[in-house]
This record gives structure tokens, sequence and C-alpha cells, in this order.
């Protein structure tokens, strides 16, 4: 069932990527709906049997990589964690390939989409079922490849083509930090299978290393180079650019990308090395500070955008903020529960906007939209769901995975813990601010589209609505279907040896033993209800204050709306230097110098010198004579000099 769950993908990804042209779309369609969907039963399955029965197993595949005294296996390791992240994955994927086959179904490339969506998924499940950190690593670089061709799938679009290159250069970025990261990790242990590694770990708790000339705790130092992978994948500050622009693919690949797969990996990485991590403080406060702030900064520029998307694409950068929080205050299990929950309503969010952009003749701009609840009614009642339950609002998924992070935050105790909570409980403000927005403009008020779209708005086909009707269920009970076994009195039992918390920073018993004042436990849901009223006023009530407030703090509108400048400071110091770079090197390096003394320089030369020759090459024989005359003359001249010398 384990390799079923991993490998059923990637055969519907090979039969629709080699033969799909072959068999067509229809048949392209069934077989990776059909691998991607009984990969889920087997998930569900499998999960059912790690939580009841604790069964944790290594399934050896072959040999990976043997060099030496190196060695690396190709296993499927399957414990508690990797069941979470392969049900979640598996089935969550599974609702998007679906919907696929109706949002696609105009497109003239459906047999290599599909293939590229189910290649996705396999590439996610090498990674969370990995059994060592070169096989991550293989799966780290598989998410990332076939998300380049994902988001470059319209590649006749230039801004999906430079999309798509930006989000694998960033990642290259994080990319060599984890490399350097697994580099460190084999250094310390001499090995890079888990099972040596976090058996070997408490022992190396005070070892001490160099990098770069600086002497330091060797954990910590590990520790930060493998979140600068983590960093990349799940686009935190300063690696985030990418996750934005990643909107010009169609939007089942948003939804894939930001819900099941690509962003959810730096989570996970974190949490499987939390044996290495709780050796590590400093580098749990900096992923805690990292996180936060990240969770902060992509709410404010949530809080103005106007894309449709780029909007729920900027909430997704918030919510990995928050599950870092959770993993640096040793609440991995809080993150990974808000990641299962997560999945499922931001894959609901994304595929409802979909259904949006589909019903209004591909308009993304929410100013453009405005009553039209009426005319999607599903659309519509499952969007709110979605928006009800990333708000956190009880008794929805989002409540008890997000509440519990905040929770956790609190109970931590620390200067950067208590950071944290100030800043999650002002994201969860901003978060029922945007998210409501969001609905208020796109659903109600008067309508802002023209005249001929207006006429041809239409409910999305059932193909698309059955995975949101089922995704919105999931949203609405998976929190507290859940909540007992993640987070709750049961979760020891339930994780066992997959994560690892030392005593001393277990925030979650804290949360759940420690006195809490009334304010602090019902903050939360305080802030959210706030939120929405405070969006109700701006977008329902006085549709005017919002353009009032922009034009009273311009400097501050423009900072927000400019996403607070990253992309232009880095196409300062990065991009626009690089191309001067590339130019100098084209024009005076390979045009000026190579072509120009190099291959095409030697054959101007020698097609010079061969004119010159072919010049004394005259056919008469006195002008042979007399060159034969001047070389005996040079040849007595140089042999007489010699002898009088």
């Amino acid at each position: 069932m384990l390799i079923a769950a991993v490998f059923l993908p990637l055969l519907g990804a090979f039969i629709a990527g080699f033969f799909g042209r072959i068999i067509g779309d229809r048949p392209s369609q069934i077989v990776t709906c059909l691998g991607v969907g009984l990969a889920g039963v087997c998930g569900v399955v499998n999960f059912a049997d790690v939580a009841m029965h604790g069964h944790t197993q290594v399934v050896n595949l072959m040999t990976f990589l043997s060099s030496g005294t190196f060695e690396a296996q190709w296993a499927l390791r399957y414990d508690t964690l990797s069941a979470v992240m392969v049900m979640t994955v598996t089935v969550v994927s599974t609702f998007i390939h679906i919907y696929a086959v109706g949002y696609m179904s105009h497109d003239d490339s459906q047999p290599r989409f599909m293939s590229y969506l189910s290649l996705f998924t396999f590439a996610m499940l090498m990674l969370v079922t990995a059994d060592n950190l070169v096989q991550l690593f293989f799966g780290w670089e598989g998410v990332g490849l076939v998300s380049y061709l994902l988001i470059g799938f319209w590649y006749k679009k230039p801004s999906a083509c430079a999309a798509a290159i930006k989000a694998f250069i960033v990642n290259r970025v994080g990319d060599f930090g984890f490399l350097l990261g697994i580099f460190g990790v084999y250094f310390l242990f001499d090995a890079v299978s888990f099972d040596v590694i976090f058996a070997a770990a408490p022992a190396k708790a005070d070892a001490q290393a160099t990098f770069f000339g600086i002497h330091a705790h060797a954990l910590t130092i590990t520790c930060l180079l493998l979140f600068v992978g983590a960093m990349g994948k799940s686009a935190q500050l300063f690696l985030h650019t990418w996750l934005p622009d990643a909107m010009e693919g169609p939007t089942p690949v948003s939804a894939l990308i930001h819900a099941a797969t690509m962003v959810t990996a730096g989570v996970f990485l974190v949490a499987r090395m939390s044996p290495l991590f709780e050796y590590a403080p400093d580098a749990l406060a900096f992923v805690t500070f990292l996180g936060a702030t990240t969770a902060f900064f992509a709410a404010t520029v949530g809080c103005v955008q106007n894309d449709i998307k780029r909007i729920i694409a900027y909430s997704t950068c918030s919510q990995l903020g928050y599950m870092f929080v959770a993993c640096g205050v040793s609440a991995y299990q809080g993150g990974i529960f808000h990641l299962m929950t997560h999945a499922w309503f931001k894959a609901l969010l994304f595929l409802s906007a979909g259904s949006v952009i589909h019903a209004m003749s591909e308009e993304q701009d929410i100013r453009k939209m405005g009553g039209i609840w009426r005319m999607i009614p599903i659309t519509f009642a499952v969007m709110t769901i979605g928006t009800i339950a990333i708000t956190g609002i009880p008794p929805f998924s989002g409540y008890f995975s997000k509440d519990m992070i905040i929770e956790a935050a609190h109970a931590a105790g620390t200067g950067v813990g208590n950071y944290a909570y100030f800043m999650t409980i002002l994201v969860a403000l901003l978060t029922s601010f945007y998210s409501w927005r969001l609905v208020f403009l796109t659903f109600f008020g008067r309508p802002r589209a023209d005249h001929h779209t207006m006429e041809h708005i239409h409910e999305s086909p059932w193909i698309m609505l059955g995975p949101l009707v089922a995704l919105a269920l999931g949203a609405v009970f998976i929190g507290g279907g859940f909540n007992h076994f993640f987070v709750g009195e049961g979760r020891e039992h339930f994780w066992g040896e997959s994560i690892k918390v030392l005593e001393n920073h277990d925030s979650i018993h804290r949360a759940h033993t420690e006195h809490v004042p009334f304010l602090i436990e019902w903050l939360p849901l305080i802030v959210s209800l706030l939120g929405l009223g405070w969006a109700y006023m701006f977008y329902v009530r006085r549709p005017d204050l919002p353009g009032k407030l922009a034009r009273a703090f311009p400097g501050v509108y423009q900072f927000l709306l400019n996403k607070w400048y990253f992309d232009e400071l880095y196409n300062f110091l990065f991009v626009k230097p690089a191309f001067a770079l590339g130019r100098f090197f084209w024009t005076r390096g390979d045009a000026g110098t190579i072509d120009r003394f190099g291959p095409d320089g030697i054959s101007a030369a020698t097609g010079v010198a061969a004119k010159g020759l072919g010049r004394v090459q005259s056919g008469y024989l006195y002008h042979y004579a007399f060159v034969m005359f001047i070389g005996i003359a040079v040849i007595v001249t140089w042999f007489v000099l010699n002898r009088a010398g």
C-alpha cells in the first residue's frame, strides 16, 4: 500500500506524458486522476494503520548512492509525520486533479498539464517519505523543477516565463543553503540517514565547528543552513518574492503549490529535523522571529492587493509564517496540524477563485467584480466557508490549528515567543480583514464589471464544483476531527518518535496546563471578528473610506501596494548588475575578445595571409627565380656573418 501511494502518481504522469498525444485528452485525464485518487485511498488506509496501531516502517527499494564509505539507500520511511503528509498530499491533490479536468477543458495541452500535476505530486511524496537527506533533496529538487514547468505552462505568455524563471532562481538560492546544511550534517554525523543522525544528535549537543572563519555551535550553524532551504521553498521573508508571481500559472497549479506540495516542504523539513533543532535553541529563536515577521509582512501586503489570486497567495505566505512560529517554539505538532488544515481551506480558496475567474470571463481584478453572489451561489458558499476557516472562527478547521499556534507562542515564555504572540494576534486581525475584503468586493455591492461580462456570468460545471464541495467539508470538519490526536491529550501517543520535543521546550503542554487569562484565550477570535467588522464597514457600509484612507496616507499605501519594495530592491542590487555584467562579457568578452582574437580572428587572419601569399603565386618563372635568388642571398649573408662572429 505504501509503495502504491507513492508510485501510482508517477505511473499516471508517465502514461499521460509519453503517450498523451496517442491516447488523447480524456484517457490522459482518467489515468492521472485515477493514479492520484488510488494513491489517496492508500494514503488514508496507511494513515489509519499508523494512527491506530502506531506501525512505523521503512521499505528499502535500492541503493540510491554509493561512493567509498558513503552510502544512501532509496527507502520509503513511513512514520506518523510521513503518514500525515502522504494523506494530505494525495487526497487534496486528487480533488485538484479532478477540478483541473474542467478548468483546463479548452486548453490544447491537457495531457501535458495533467502529467505535470501528477509528477508534481510524486515529487512531493518522494520528499515526505525520504529516509535520508540525499533522497529528501531528490524530492526537494523534483518539486522545484516541476513547479518551473507548471508556473510557465502557458509559455507563450512572457509574464508566465518570467515568473517561472524567477521561482527557479530564488529557490536555487535557498537550495544552496540546504546543500550546505546537508554537508554540515554529514560532517558532524558521518551519515545522512535519519535514524543514525537522530540517535547521535544528543551526543553532538555541545559540538563546535568553524564555518567561513566563524567558530560557533555546530548544530546551530547546521540548522540555520537547513532553514535557508526551508525559507526558499516556503517563501519566507527575503526569499518570498517568487510566490506571488507564481500566480501566472493556471489556477490548479496555484492550488497545488500553495496547499499540499511545494510551499509546505520547508515546514516539513523543520519538523522532520526536530531532533537537531531541539539542540539548537538559537536556530529555533531565528525560525520563530522570521516566521512571525513574514506573517506580518504578507498580511500587510495582502490588505491592499487587488488581484484575487495574489491576495490568496500572500495569505499563504502569511500562514506559512504561522507554521514556522509553531516550529520555532517547539510546537511542531501544531505547525503540521495547521499545514494539514491549511491545505484544505487554501485549496478551497484558490479553486473557488478559479471558479470566480471562470465565471467572470478570466477577470481577476476584484475591483471589477461585485454583485454576483446570486449568480454563482455555490461558488459563493464554498468560498465563504474557506474564508471562515482561514480567519479562525469556530468550529471551522482554522480555529483549532491557528489558535493552538498562538497559544503555544504565548506559553513559550521567551522574548521571541512573546514577539511571535503579539505579531500573530495582529496578523489574525489583518487576515480577517483582507479575507473578508476579498469576499465583499467579489460578491457584494453594485456590479462593477462591464455589461458583456455580467451577461455571461455563470456557475462552473460540476466537474469543478464537486471538488469544491468536498474541500469545503474538509475545511469545516478536519480541524475538530483531528484536534485530539494532533495537539490534544493524545498527541504524544499519536506522534510517537516521528517528532522530538525536549521536555523543557514543550510549549503545547504548557499551553494546555497553565492557566490562561480569559482575554488571552479568546483574543484571536475577538480580533478575527473585529477584522470582519472592519472589512464590512469599509467595503459594504462605507465604500468611500478606503479611498480616503489611501489619500490620507499615500506613502504607507504605496509602500504596501509595492510589497515593501522588495522586488525593486532586488532588481537594483542583483538583477541590473547581473544584466550589466552579462552584457559586458557578451560585448567585450565574447564578441570583442574571443570572436575578435579567437576562432573568428584566427580565420580572418588566415584569410588575409592566404590572399597575400596568393599574390606571390603569379605563375611566371622569372618571379620564382627572383624569389630563389633573394633566398640564396639571405642564406649566404647569414653564413658569412655567422663565420665572422
